[in-house]
């Protein structure tokens, strides 16, 4: 028979040891997380989020965050299907309230017959509200519609406007329509605030805000100006595909390392490849 000498034991005690400490850390880990997973845990989380009391992220930070969005996606792209600054005004008045999927369902028909304001006014409102009568709100929307383009027709010789007052002047039409018709119509670094990226800036602390606009003015004061043209469709998408309302999806978060949420999941800094 060998016998062990005092080194080999000791090895293998301190192997031993290390292999429990490592499980006691595991388990530790799942009970966190599996407790930060409740719907307790998070609602609570938002909450502090939602009051503004998570910590300031730095310039740093901000630049770090949208670097990682562009290197992701270099050219992000609205999912609203149109043709030209017309349908896209139109296609994002009837978003409100609605998916993007949905009216995409409805606008091919639309647009068949009404690429312009002049073709919409023409329709009327019971026209249009028989092409666009599967997308919520439609009678409103129907009658907004037309009378938007009849406005354009008639004051802006029949041409979407490209100032901030003169779209939110439209029937229908507020800020965030105007700003996602600047935005991408037009090329403006406008940044439009919608459900998602109200979230967004509030869970993560990146900008928050009991309002879109508050959500916007900070935004739009702490983007670097290299990445605020297509800042709104990088927080957009990340709110609709990963930064989700009832359980976020943060193992396949970008900045989980930079987000200041206190009920995400994931903590490990980002590869550089990202």
């Amino acid at each position: 028979m060998v016998r062990k000498t005092p080194r080999k034991v000791t090895r293998r005690r301190t192997r031993k040891a290390a292999r429990r400490a490592a499980q006691t850390l595991r388990r530790t880990r799942a009970r966190t997380v599996a407790e930060l997973k409740s719907p307790a845990a998070r609602s609570a989380a938002d909450h502090t989020a939602a009051a503004g009391a998570l910590p300031q992220w730095t310039t740093a930070e901000f630049a770090e965050a949208f670097r990682r969005f562009k290197a992701a996606r270099p050219e992000p792209k609205g999912e609203l299907e149109h043709i030209n600054p017309f349908t896209l005004l139109v296609a994002v008045v009837l978003s409100a309230q609605a998916t993007d999927a949905g009216v995409n369902k409805a606008t091919p028909a639309l647009f068949a017959v009404a690429d312009t304001p002049e073709k919409m006014a023409a329709l009327g409102e019971q026209r249009v509200q028989g092409l666009i009568k599967t997308i919520g709100l439609y009678r409103t929307k129907a009658k907004n519609l037309v009378a938007l383009s009849r406005k354009i027709v008639q004051e802006h010789g029949g041409q979407v406007p490209r100032a901030r007052e003169a779209l939110e002047a439209l029937p229908g039409v507020g800020r965030k329509t105007a700003n996602v018709v600047l935005n991408v119509a037009f090329g403006e670094a406008t940044i439009a605030v919608d459900t998602h990226i109200f979230r967004v800036g509030n869970r993560t602390g990146m900008a928050t805000g009991k309002t879109p606009l508050e959500v916007e003015t900070k935004l739009d004061r702490l983007v670097p100006a290299e990445y605020k043209r297509h800042a709104h469709h990088w927080l957009i998408l990340h709110g609709r595909y990963v930064c989700l309302a009832r359980r976020p999806l943060c193992e396949k978060c970008l900045i989980a390392d930079l987000c200041k949420w206190p009920a995400k999941t994931v903590v490990h800094h980002r590869s550089s490849e990202h």
